[in-house]
């Protein structure tokens, strides 16, 4: 797609999805943007959208979106952009107002001054001032990285923000090493990056990890757990081994192959021979077992970057870009599909499949493959009481174990949303914004609509852009991004958007059960070990970091964990072992496992605790290495 034709489609998705999608035009435009999204959206949505929204509009009034607002209902305008005083969306509100909102209940006082602050702070011509400001010529950047440097700091700059100090080298290997092997370094991985004094150390790592098995198992275990869920038992995760699924991602990622082609193989479910790079890709669809609207309430995620489910029995109530139709377009897409049985393999009739949907006014309407960036997949529908029958010519090869239609709704559907689907960009983009740095530029990471706006637009329209323009090439954005300055940040009290601090970020349980390992002095694959833990630590990406009682119980006492500890030849504590003095004993073990120096108490707390153990030392430093190793800090991204 040429810059131009990017543009006016850009500009297409931006009016689609509301005006805080273009970006900020000055001061009081971006202040109503933030009252609108942090304060006045979440309150509506919960007080007024279930009577004013798009299933219901009482009085012809909708109150999910600005120019909903400012569209008035029956009686006219309800908002005058400046002057509260004037609005009757505010003035409804006060306790003695009659008519009076929300009916039945008050709203509080801290809630009625982010009504009226935003409302003060519209401006009249709103829409005008973001147009004016949408560059048609999007600057050019030599890089990724100096992409995001120069978009962030200059968003730090005009929200007044200092960021985090940076880290040290040990740590920042520590973080690189743990997003993209999936553990921290070994010692000896360790010192070689430390001792390099090459001023580009950091490139030649990145590129290392980015070369490696790890990394392709690293993405392989991220993506598996986005696109599929975890497994809820052994079987379940054998079987995606067994069928090729596995060896499909990580051969994906290993040969940086395209996303979009990754994608495609995906939502087309089909191989051709045995030695197909495809091969195990149609267990995405598979592992669903024929149920139509599960297979579109995945798909969605991939191609859209958010998830459709709540458009199911009516258009979506808040995001109003998405529609029933969409819902049911993508179950169109696939409900020609069945698994073949005794394999892995998805058939797919040519002929049946149409079907209708109905509305909340029992309204019906044909469900037709209807995507979100507007393409619709054309298709001749059967008459009324028109029977279709099947054929052998309607089929590529009819001899073919596994026929395959010359018409192919699933393909002509993986086509439209592989090739010419800006928003499939745009959703990788932000997932492995949101998996790299703890947040997406669009937070959740899975709901990139018009509810949900980016905190750095032009950011993300380039880095969507020229992850499309670059042919879909996994291994620049991620390299770029983790080459950046903001990644390479420490921990602060920066608002999370605006990416000036690190934000926490809990390990998965794959990245826990090889860095226990690897601090341990053993190994870094177990299998055994590494299911143990996926059976307490289940999510990939979880959107809150709360533990459980079987998370602590693991922690606080698990026979597994413990076995890492014992005093072996080879292993740590048989190391710190030969180490008499309590001193260097406390320091080594911080340094091995929080790859950082004890403070003043710390190391006291550890001598102190290392010395009442000088009679069974191996004890002792195995209990301390325990405690270290299930502390908070272990437990989340350097």
């Amino acid at each position: 797609m040429n810059r131009s034709a990017y543009f006016f489609l850009a500009l297409g998705l931006a009016l689609a999805l509301g005006p805080a999608a273009l970006g900020a035009a000055g001061p009081a435009s971006r202040k109503s943007e933030v009252l609108w999204s942090e304060r006045v959206q979440p309150l509506f949505d919960v007080h007024c959208v279930k009577c004013h929204g798009l299933i219901e509009r009482k009085s012809g009034l909708e109150l999910d979106t600005p120019e909903a607002i400012a569209k008035g209902g029956n009686d006219g305008a309800v908002v005058v952009p400046g002057d509260p005083g004037r609005s009757r969306l505010y003035l409804y509100l006060a306790a003695d107002s009659d008519p009076h909102m929300p009916p039945k209940k008050q709203l509080g006082s801290a809630d009625l001054e982010a009504v009226r602050d935003w409302i003060a702070n519209l401006s009249t011509n709103e829409a005008a001032d973001r147009l004016s400001d949408l560059d048609p010529s999007p600057r050019s950047f030599g890089s990724v990285t100096e992409a995001i440097d120069t978009l962030v700091g200059e968003a730090w700059v005009r929200r007044g923000l200092k960021p985090a100090p940076a880290l040290d080298d040990r740590a920042w290997a520590r973080r690189v090493y743990l997003d993209l092997a999936g553990r921290l370094p070994t010692p000896s991985e360790l010192n070689t990056f430390l001792q390099d004094t090459a001023v580009n150390r950091r490139e030649v790592m990145v590129e290392l990890l980015l070369s490696s098995d790890a990394y392709a198992v690293r993405m392989r275990e991220l993506w598996d757990g986005l696109l599929m869920g975890r497994v809820k038992r052994d079987a379940h995760e054998d079987r995606r081994r067994q069928n090729g699924w596995w060896t499909f991602l990580e051969d994906a990622f290993r040969s940086n192959r395209p996303w979009n082609d990754v994608v495609h193989a995906m939502l087309a479910g089909r191989a051709q021979d045995p030695a197909d790079k495809n091969k195990g890709a149609s267990w995405f669809l598979y592992e669903r077992r024929n149920d139509h609207q599960a297979i579109a309430e995945a798909v969605a995620p991939v191609v859209y970057g958010t998830r459709i489910d709540c458009a199911q029995c009516h258009d979506h109530p808040l995001a109003r870009e998405i529609k029933q139709a969409h819902y049911w377009g993508l179950v169109a897409a696939y409900n020609r599909s069945k698994n073949v049985e005794g394999g892995a393999e998805v058939g797919e009739s040519a002929i049946g499949g149409f079907v209708n949907f109905t509305n909340l006014k029992k309204e019906s309407q044909p469900a037709v493959v209807a995507l979100l960036s507007g393409i619709t997949i054309e298709e001749k529908r059967p008459a009324d009481g028109e029977k279709e029958e099947d054929s052998d010519d309607k089929y590529v090869d009819p001899k073919a174990a596994i026929r395959v239609p010359k018409f192919s709704r699933r393909e002509a559907f993986a086509e439209a949303a592989t090739r010419d689907n800006p928003l499939l960009a745009r959703a990788f983009v932000n997932r492995m914004w949101s998996v790299l740095l703890g947040r997406g530029l669009v937070h959740p990471a899975d709901e990139m609509t018009a509810r949900h706006t980016p905190s750095h637009p032009e950011l993300l329209t380039w880095l969507s852009r020229d992850f499309a323009d670059h042919g879909y090439d996994v291994r620049r954005l991620i390299r770029g991004l983790v080459l950046s300055r903001l990644y390479s940040l420490g921990f602060g009290d920066a608002p999370p958007d605006s990416f000036a601090a690190a934000l926490e970020r809990p390990l998965s349980a794959e990245q826990l059960a090889r860095s226990w390992r690897v601090v341990a002095g053993l190994s870094p694959e177990d299998e055994t070990f590494r299911r143990a833990v996926t059976a307490k630590f289940p999510d990939i990406v979880p959107r809150e970091n709360a533990a459980n009682v079987q998370q602590a119980q693991f922690l606080a006492y698990s026979p597994a964990l413990a076995s890492l500890l014992r005093p072996e030849p080879g292993g740590t504590v048989a190391r710190l072992a030969q180490v008499t003095d309590a001193s260097v004993r406390a320091r080594e073990a911080f340094a091995t496992v929080l790859g950082r120096e004890p403070d003043r108490e710390e190391a006291g707390r550890m001598e102190s605790f290392l010395e009442a153990q000088s009679e069974r030392p191996a004890d002792g430093i195995r209990d301390g290495l325990w405690a270290l190793m299930t502390s908070a800090e272990f437990l989340t991204m350097p």
